[in-house]
């Protein structure tokens, strides 16, 4: 079979595509044939090495961790899944530097699989694993909000949503508006924000603007229930301008940051602030099963999809070409990197 794998941290150049032998499941796992893998940042960061030196040589590797794909064979005292089932795949690189998406065949365990909603497409089974998880812990972390989300779970409440436009910015909107929020988004140009209003988004802002707390305001008088932020240092002087009372700051990036994020310790004490910070890698197995069962419910529901009028524009890559869709994916290409790696049929 056909595999993308790295042995060295570097840029997209250290990929190659390698003829490697199909591995076989053991005892609690399957062997999925992938039919479109997913890139996302959290992919190329792993291959530059979060910090370690370039060069840095590794085992062999295969790239990311969305994907979805069929069932190819099971192994021993797997029934919760056969042959032919379609299905999409919970971080499937956790599982080891070999089970990544840029591969024909990926053999996992039974429990990083999810079934596929009949009506959904392979391209959101992979599209909307680490954004729709990452998107519906944001939405699930207030200490008076719902820990699931479903239609109308989010009923009254207004969400403020960092950077609409972002792969995990527009799940959430698109599952915010799902449960029944009201949400307010932020963008940096006219054109994403024509992509934020295709996800859903009822009010978008542009930024900067030295004004941009009292738009908010207008909008919410109240204060904003929950803001989902993706450039935490930057914005934290905004948050608690906008947030109402015991409002709860999701934070899942720091764009624009350096790192570091200060807070105001009056004002954050008097709003009973909650600060959130999240990543799928430690969130606990109980989170990413309950945030997948919610997210293939709204993919069910057709509230969750992929392309332009959805706000989430579509770039596709062959498997051979993994290196340049690492590369579209890191230089911000807006809307999703896919990779077709087998034939759907």
């Amino acid at each position: 079979m056909k595999a993308v794998v790295y042995r060295r941290h570097g840029g997209p150049e250290v990929l190659s595509v390698s003829e490697r032998a199909q591995a076989e499941p053991g005892p609690g796992e399957v062997r999925v044939r992938v039919v479109v893998s997913a890139v996302n940042p959290t992919d190329w960061k792993q291959r530059n090495g979060r910090g370690a030196e370039a060069g840095t040589e590794v085992p062999d590797t295969v790239p990311n961790q969305d994907g979805a794909g069929v069932v190819d064979t099971v192994g021993p005292d797997v029934t919760a899944f056969a042959p032919g089932d379609r299905v999409w795949v919970l971080l499937a690189g956790t599982h080891g530097p070999e089970a990544g998406t840029a591969q024909e065949y990926t053999v996992l365990p039974a429990t990083k699989l999810v079934r596929l909603p009949d009506a959904v497409g392979f391209d959101e089974g992979a599209g909307f694993g680490v954004p729709g998880l990452t998107a519906h812990r944001a939405l699930t972390v207030a200490e008076d909000g719902p820990a699931r989300l479903a239609p109308g779970s989010l009923e009254g409440r207004t969400v403020l949503v960092s950077g609409g436009a972002g792969a995990v910015g527009n799940a959430t909107i698109q599952l915010a508006r799902w449960a029944g929020a009201t949400v307010i988004a932020t963008v940096s140009s006219d054109a994403k924000a024509a992509l934020a209003r295709a996800a859903g988004a009822q009010h978008v802002l542009r930024y900067p603007d030295p004004d941009l707390a009292g738009r908010i305001r207008e909008l919410a008088p109240d204060g904003v229930d929950l803001v989902v932020e993706v450039a935490a240092g930057v914005n934290a002087p905004l948050h608690t301008e906008v947030l109402r009372p015991r409002g709860t700051v999701a934070v899942y990036g720091d764009d624009r940051g350096t790192g570091t994020v200060s807070l105001d310790f009056g004002a954050n004490l008097w709003l009973n602030t909650r600060y959130q910070f999240l990543v799928l890698y430690t969130v606990g197995d109980d989170k990413l099963r309950a945030g997948a069962e919610d997210v293939s419910a709204a993919l069910a529901d057709g509230a969750l999809r992929l392309g332009e009028d959805r706000g989430v524009p579509v770039h596709r890559f062959s498997l051979a070409d993994t290196a340049k869709a690492h590369t579209a994916s890191e230089e911000g290409t807006t809307g999703k990197v896919l990779i077709d790696v087998t034939p759907a049929g």
